[in-house]
């Protein structure tokens, strides 16, 4: 394998990860898995402006993501 390659499977794999998180921490639409992180956190997910960058952070994370599967593919 080539230095690329390892770099690129390890930027897919932590964005993988950290999609996951993000798309979990979403506030749910109720009854839903997230509901069970309410008790947790409280009202933070609650705010308009954390709600927006916390969907920035997943748009940019999934493209990221995207973005290596595709570079893999293309190598």
């Amino acid at each position: 394998m080539t230095i690329l390659t390892i770099i690129l499977k390890t930027i897919s794999v932590v964005c993988a990860l950290l999609l996951t998180l993000l798309i979990l921490m979403h506030k749910g639409k109720g009854g839903g898995f997230t509901d069970s992180f309410d008790m947790l956190t409280g009202n933070a997910g609650s705010s308009g402006v954390a709600e927006r960058n916390l969907n920035r952070w997943t748009i940019l994370t999934a493209l990221v993501w995207v973005a290596t599967i595709l570079a893999l593919d293309l190598i």
